[in-house]
């Protein structure tokens, strides 16, 4: 376990990479719906060639870092990774999402590329940036939701974390319903 000095500072990392990675995708979509609605072809090109660097340089560090200190937090703190349903929901939202902008890194280059060398041809790729707005507009629901669940950390034991808790002879003999109230006791 952490002293609460050390426990509080990667707390404040990981909100802060995870609020990060929210507001960065809202501006990463708000520039994707400015490019795909304009007809201003200069616009359009500033838009685009914008999203390269803001996804490599902020979005995907800022994944990456809420990913690597949720999960160091979860295996420090008494939460577990995956003792808790609402722990074990937002490793999957964020795992999920991160490996989704890994793939899409691509889509965002080819749009990135076509708007700084040929940028009359966008229009030609209108269902990539289509595809941009929509992944993006994904993101935000998913990291909402995963937000939600950090703040509101909503009851619920995995069957893993009925079985770690005190009162658990050898796979849990309680019910689980006494094996949760247990727990919940615990955590005050």
């Amino acid at each position: 376990m952490l002293s609460p000095a050390a426990r509080k500072l990667l707390l404040t990392a990981h909100v802060t990479a995870s609020v990060g990675w929210l507001g960065a995708v809202m501006a990463f979509l708000a520039l994707g719906l400015v490019g795909l609605l304009s007809r201003d072809v200069a616009r359009m090109t500033g838009v685009y060639v914008a999203m390269d660097p803001v996804t490599s340089f902020v979005i995907l560090p800022l994944a990456l870092g809420g990913l690597g200190t949720g999960v160091i937090q979860s295996l420090a703190t008494k939460w577990g990774l995956i003792k808790h349903y609402w722990v074990l929901l937002k490793l999957v939202i964020t795992v999920f999402s991160t490996a989704l902008l890994l793939l899409h890194t691509r889509a965002i280059d080819a749009v990135c590329r076509a708007a700084a060398t040929a940028p009359g041809n966008l229009g030609d790729l209108h269902g990539l940036r289509v595809q941009l707005v929509v992944d993006a507009a994904a993101a935000v629901v998913a990291l909402g939701v995963a937000t939600v669940l950090g703040v509101y950390k909503p009851r619920g034991l995995t069957r893993w974390g009925r079985r770690t808790q005190p009162g658990s002879i050898a796979g849990s003999q309680l019910h689980p319903s006494q094996a949760e109230r247990v727990g919940d006791d615990l955590d005050g």
